[in-house]
């Protein structure tokens, strides 16, 4: 089955959208509130980092795929395709952020803490599932790919928040 560019570019921006904000947000997250920080701070600063890295997504998606066209064309004029992988970028990050973070507004931190990966992982196996099946490859393959690829960001988040925490 083959794609056009196009279709290329924004499955590849949804995807690469999603699975950033669930590692990069769970990752901090978890490596913070293992600092012994307080609820609201976590919450606080996973809302940042989700307004921010939606948007340095964003604007990294339109850049690049701008670059990689006028690469490939000689032509540095970025298309509507470039702003519409872009808005996909921002949109996929952004709401993908508050999987990790949701439970936080729910749960005290060791709870949250725990639901926040839970879903995460299982939100990365999904995502794994989906583009397997989106794109024809091995459902199973893909899923576990992306889940223990993304739980290593989780696993280096913890390890950054238990030795900060105690220096």
């Amino acid at each position: 089955m083959l794609h056009n560019r196009r279709s290329v570019s924004f499955f590849r921006n949804f995807v690469f959208g999603v699975e950033d904000s669930l590692v990069s947000t769970v990752g901090l997250l978890s490596g913070i509130a293992l600092a012994a920080v307080s609820r609201e701070t976590i919450f606080l600063t996973g809302v940042v980092l989700i307004f921010v890295e939606a948007f340095s997504m964003s604007a990294g998606s339109f850049l690049s795929e701008s670059s990689a066209e006028g690469y490939a064309s000689g032509v540095d004029k970025p298309t509507r395709s470039n702003i519409v992988a872009a808005v996909i970028m921002f949109f996929s990050y952004f709401l993908a952020g508050f999987i990790p973070l949701f439970p936080y507004l729910l749960w005290s931190v060791d709870t949250a803490l725990k639901a926040s990966i839970f879903f995460s992982v299982v939100t990365l196996f999904g995502l794994g599932s989906l583009s397997a099946t989106l794109s024809g490859t091995r459902l199973l393959k893909s899923a576990l790919r992306m889940s223990i690829i993304g739980g290593m960001a989780i696993v280096i988040g913890a390890v950054a928040g238990i030795a900060v925490s105690r220096l």
